[in-house]
């Protein structure tokens, strides 16, 4: 598509929605533990609960087989990812990584240097949600 017939985005926002089966821990860890500013919080009817989390930028990333495979390869020593995983980006990817791990994530892969100039973990985290913290590390 070439630039003048590229359409105005109307997309204004991503939420990405995770049903958590223990929704008070979930809520806790990615609020006390990771850090996510608490933006709305509801109840409905039948004990409904949602907790909606600021998380700054949001970007939407879709990589092809071989992208994922490369990026498992460089990130967690091969070991396949979930179809999908959420990436934060943190000041310090070692020193969030043990804290999310002392506060309930389990280590998949410790903090290492990615040809791409980040410094990446990747982590099971509480609601079924696996996880990269990359830390930019900028020009060498």
């Amino acid at each position: 598509m070439t630039a003048e017939k590229r359409l105005t985005p109307a997309v204004r926002q991503l939420r990405l929605v995770v049903e958590a089966e223990d929704y008070e821990t979930a809520v806790a860890f990615y609020r006390d533990v990771l850090g996510l500013t608490e933006e709305d919080a509801f109840e409905g009817d039948g004990g409904a609960h949602v907790t909606i989390f600021d998380v700054g930028r949001a970007t939407l990333e879709i990589a092809n087989p071989a992208q994922v495979r490369m990026i498992d390869a460089v990130e967690a020593d091969g070991q396949p990812s979930a179809r999908m995983r959420v990436a934060f980006e943190v000041d310090d990817s070692v020193a969030a990584t043990e804290n999310l791990v002392s506060g309930g994530a389990t280590l998949i892969a410790a903090p290492r240097e990615t040809p791409w100039r980040s410094l990446n973990s990747r982590l099971s985290a509480p609601a079924g949600l696996q996880i990269t913290l990359f830390q930019e590390l900028g020009e060498k």
